[in-house]
């Protein structure tokens, strides 16, 4: 349950438009809804204006089909996320307004319309086999309301490619720079802009990169300022 929902059912109690008794149904399964094999936070709009978003790797499609028809009784947006093909296409037939990216391995149920933000979150990838964590990045921020521009190949290894979109890169209020390898695209970015960049790393790459370990201790070692590293993948 988000704060409006919640305002407008206790307004509804105040009016005498909806009875206690009812009121108190609805109200029975906050803060959570527990499934047995899940227990849903329905507190976590409330608490943080975000719902909770399902994380599909590990589980079954029975149970991610439960959690979903959960949170489909109260008002929120879905997203869920690391979503096997097989997991999409079971959601997707049980609920045909789903929109499915199947390079970020996304689900988005969007129930309600969101005015987009004025600014721009730029997304920007050091290799095309970066852009599956990117695109995960991109539905996620739409889905909350951001506005994105997507800067997809433009890793170090062709400076000039990232150097002609630069002015896109610093409009952008927040900076998400994704990247394998070494993950130098980071350090170099924050270099070239005051604007604050989230880097993620990625497991591209083979040998000394040990599935993301070298781009992560690269991006926490970076000489440049405003830099917050977030796991790999």
């Amino acid at each position: 349950m988000n704060e409006a929902a919640l305002r407008t059912l206790l307004e509804q109690v105040h009016s005498g438009e909806l009875a206690v008794e009812r009121a108190v149904d609805r109200l029975r399964d906050l803060p959570f809804r527990d499934l047995g094999e899940a227990v849903l936070d329905n507190h976590r709009e409330l608490r943080r204006g975000q719902p909770e978003v399902i994380y599909c790797a590990g589980k079954t499609i029975a149970q991610v089909q439960a959690i979903v028809a959960t949170l489909l009784e109260g008002e929120s947006d879905i997203l869920a996320t690391r979503v096997p093909p097989a997991m999409a296409q079971a959601i997707m037939a049980d609920y045909p307004q789903t929109r499915h990216n199947p390079l970020a391995r996304t689900l988005v149920i969007q129930r309600r319309e969101r005015s987009l933000t004025e600014t721009t979150i730029a997304i920007v990838t050091a290799g095309t086999s970066d852009q599956s964590v990117a695109e995960e990045a991109a539905e996620t921020a739409l889905l909350f309301g951001n506005r994105v521009a997507r800067i997809n190949d433009v890793g170090v290894a062709g400076l000039h490619r990232l150097l002609a979109r630069m002015e896109i890169i610093r409009s952008a209020r927040v900076i998400i720079v994704v990247a394998g390898m070494e993950g130098a695209l980071a350090s170099v970015v924050a270099g070239l802009t005051a604007r604050p960049v989230i880097a993620v790393p990625t497991s591209v790459g083979y040998g000394a990169n040990f599935q993301g370990l070298s781009a992560l201790l690269g991006m926490l070692t970076s000489c440049a300022g405003g830099v917050g590293v977030v796991n790999i993948d």
